[in-house]
């Protein structure tokens, strides 16, 4: 673990990893690499550069759990939520999504249905099977869900909204708020994209779109480019046939770097043990939240969940609490009127008492 803890270097008090996750040692060292790669060699550069997509793809397939077919890079979470509506919206019916998701899993779906896709239909409060369950009908084709809610930390039942749906349905997932901090039913996902730069601490760039194979047969590659096709450059008339496993979902060659970025970052994850990690984020986490809940606080607690807790003090302005946290070192984010909370397992556990020492200084309500 020490030697893990010794690739990072954030501020101390930095609580902020659902926003972004400041990047590893061996990331950043890869990012200078590449840059100077591309500073000082050309071909040969870029064969440096294509090999280590080749060891990126390969990380994240064990990540996922896949088959290296059915992973390929695009440039944000975003991106590969967009190519999945697009992929559906060939086919007739409907969506599920959350309402409250975060946007980036709801825009895709209804530019998608603007557009002649599957027509969004909400799902109302937490996701789980007994609110998708009374949704589901003949026209329901796909259902969009994110691995971990991004305010609330709770943790999507991936396996049960699969069995409960069927196979002849595709189960979309947003994974950018659980990949490389805590075990989640990756198994259970279709399609499933995720940008390196929160929790994987990859930075930007860069993300992972899973497509199974099993679910192949009902996608079109609505976003699929030139870098999708087969044989694009080879002087035979467009257009080609579209590539096997998830490549034919590809817009254009992603950015090389970022890529080889985000193998390091998967293999660095995949080295300690996502279950490790996931133990320092949740025990820090708690303590974080425990220490809030002694201080009067309102808590949303998700254990067991993701990496995300959130608080409010009764009687207290949340805009300058955060401030307050700010001036003390804590770097946080404030939703609706919550202060969120997400830990990395290189998290120092002793910042619950600078958490505390804020939180004793706030006035007492009204």
């Amino acid at each position: 673990m020490n030697t893990y803890l010794r690739q990072f270097a954030e501020p101390q008090g930095y609580l902020d990893f659902a926003r972004f996750g400041p990047v590893s040692a061996a990331v950043s060292g890869r990012m200078a690499e590449s840059a100077r790669t591309v500073h000082t060699q050309s071909a040969g550069g870029l064969q440096q550069l294509e090999a280590l997509h080749g060891q990126a793809r390969g990380a994240v397939a064990r990540l996922l759990e896949a088959a290296e077919s059915e992973v390929a890079f695009v440039s944000s979470t975003s991106h590969g939520l967009f190519a999945a509506a697009q992929a559906l919206s060939h086919r007739a019916g409907v969506v599920l999504v959350p309402r409250s998701d975060f946007p980036s899993n709801i825009y895709p779906w209804l530019r998608a249905a603007e557009r002649g896709g599957p027509q969004v239909r909400w799902i109302d409060g937490p996701v789980t099977a007994d609110t998708i369950r009374p949704l589901l009908d003949g026209q329901v084709t796909a259902v969009a869900v994110s691995a971990v809610d991004s305010f609330t930390g709770v943790l999507a039942p991936l396996a049960t909204i699969k069995e409960l749906i069927g196979p002849g349905r595709v189960l979309v997932v947003d994974a950018v708020q659980a990949l490389g901090a805590v075990e989640f039913d990756v198994e259970a996902a279709d399609v499933l994209a995720s940008g390196g730069q929160k929790w994987l601490r990859a930075g930007w760039g860069a993300a992972a779109l899973l497509v199974r194979d099993r679910v192949s047969g009902m996608l079109a590659p609505g976003l699929g480019g030139w870098s999708g096709v087969q044989d694009p450059l080879d002087g035979q008339p467009h257009p080609h046939p579209p590539l096997p496993g998830a490549a034919a979902h590809t817009l254009t060659n992603p950015d090389p770097a970022a890529v080889a970025a985000y193998g390091v970052a998967a293999d660095l994850v995949l080295q300690m043990g996502i279950r490790r990690i996931q133990s320092r984020i949740t025990d820090t986490l708690a303590a974080l939240l425990d220490t809030a809940a002694a201080h009067r606080a309102h808590v949303r607690d998700p254990r067991p969940g993701g990496g995300i807790g959130s608080f409010s003090i009764p009687g207290a302005n949340p805009a300058g609490l955060h401030q307050s946290l700010e001036h003390a070192g804590l770097t946080t984010t404030i939703r609706d009127g919550w202060i969120r909370l997400s830990p990395h397992a290189s998290t120092d556990p002793q910042i619950v008492h600078v958490l505390a020492r804020v939180l004793a200084n706030q006035s007492q309500p009204s």
